[in-house]
């Protein structure tokens, strides 16, 4: 049984570089959600009940919604442990998210009253999903997080990505931000939330502004992103990882998970969408066409290209995309915070968890099914394989052994 209550030790002393990536999706988080709270239980079972998600992986990346649950499992509490276990994540959701997204209290012409939004500012003031961040994450910085974590946001001033990296705080001090404007920031999408400015010093006082939106701008699926981060630093020569070429995939395990999409019910339309102005762009059918375009095309990139890699280099079984493509109505939208809909979304998860594992066919684009294991028989495997490779570390290292012979 390996030990949990110390640190995750380098990967140099192990097989593998452990990571796992969580997509943006508004309320859709929960379904994410509720597929770590099945991963963490595995982990659990097999070293005990105070396992916890961040104690398995070398990174954990997420964006917007995604952002927010790394946040969450890697922020340590005053006992230096997460600060949220994987199964507390879904019962958040459930609770915040009607208030974080109140719904239209207005019930006559409900679609003129969200043009008149549209048009007048983000949907949501977000004043509740800041003072609820700031009350839970308090003043811990990202230097502090319990894992390596990576999470993307753009800054509409200087027109980039900004990437808030464990890895990249070491050399940049000032970078290390507090990880509540960390998470507001990447979940402020266009339209829905407001651009989130703040300052950070670094240790000889110079100020460093941000003026950041939501980090699916630049990257909704950071999986490509955490792996970046861990190859910049080996070829930095940071000896906490495996000796390994820059593009040696070889070496990594990642579980990718989706917020689901609703790719399959074929929303929109050249036809439609020739006639469409500002307006149409920014509200349609219940969604804003602009948004959901860039989020998806972004997260099917990663995943095509990780698909690719991993296949070429026979190593397929090492990399998990858990998404669904098939969703419709309510449960696709990223804001419809009603109990029903948050309800339907963890069947989704729970579902989701039953169906056979999917590759996306680089063809068409959609996920087909690549075999009889299902989600739930991968992620057991997956827990086996995190497990035995915490073991094998703290075997080798001689800090993880000074630690286990406590």
């Amino acid at each position: 049984m390996a030990t949990t209550n110390v640190a995750l030790q380098p990967s140099t002393f192990g097989k593998l570089i452990t990571v796992l990536s969580i997509d943006g999706g508004g309320i859709r988080g929960v379904i994410p959600g509720t597929i770590l709270s099945f991963l963490e239980s595995e982990l659990q079972k097999l070293d005990g009940e105070d396992a916890r998600i961040a104690d398995y992986f070398d990174v954990i990346a997420g964006t917007s919604t995604g952002g927010l649950v790394t946040a969450m499992l890697t922020s340590p509490n005053e006992k230096n442990r997460p600060l949220f276990a994987a199964k507390d994540v879904k019962d958040f959701y459930l609770n915040q998210c009607p208030k974080i997204f109140p719904q239209n209290s207005c019930p006559w012409f409900p679609h003129i009253t969200k043009i008149m939004k549209a048009l007048s500012g983000p949907k949501y003031d977000g004043k509740y999903l800041h003072s609820l961040v700031k009350e839970k994450l308090g003043s811990t910085r990202l230097h502090q997080t319990l894992t390596n974590i990576v999470i993307p946001t753009f800054d509409i001033k200087r027109l980039q990505p900004t990437v808030f990296s464990s890895y990249e705080v070491k050399r940049n001090p000032s970078s290390d931000a507090l990880l509540s404007d960390i998470c507001i920031a990447t979940s402020a999408a266009p339209t829905y939330l407001p651009a989130h400015y703040f300052q950070t010093k670094d240790p000889a006082g110079k100020v460093r502004d941000f003026n950041l939106v939501d980090g699916g701008v630049a990257a909704n699926n950071p999986a490509l992103l955490a792996i970046g981060e861990v190859i910049k630093e080996v070829t930095k020569g940071n000896t906490d990882f495996l000796p390994m070429q820059p593009m040696d995939y070889g070496k990594f395990l990642v579980i990718s998970l989706g917020t689901g999409s609703s790719k399959v019910e074929n929303k929109f339309n050249a036809h439609e969408a020739a006639k469409w102005g500002i307006l149409s762009w920014l509200t349609n059918g219940g969604s804003t066409p602009i948004v959901d375009i860039f989020t998806q095309a972004s997260a099917d990139m990663v995943d095509l290209h990780l698909s690719v890699v991993f296949k070429a280099l026979q190593s397929e079984q090492s990399y998990l995309r858990i998404q669904d493509d098939k969703l419709t109505g309510d449960i696709s939208s990223v804001d419809i915070a009603t109990k029903k809909n948050l309800d339907d979304l963890v069947k989704v998860g729970e579902e989701l968890l039953k169906e056979p594992v999917s590759r996306v066919n680089l063809e068409t684009g959609l996920f087909e099914r690549s075999g009889h294991e299902t989600n739930e028989e991968a992620l057991r495997r997956f827990a086996k394989i995190l497990s035995q490779e915490r073991q094998l570390r703290h075997a080798k290292s001689p800090n993880g052994h000074a630690a286990n012979s406590k």
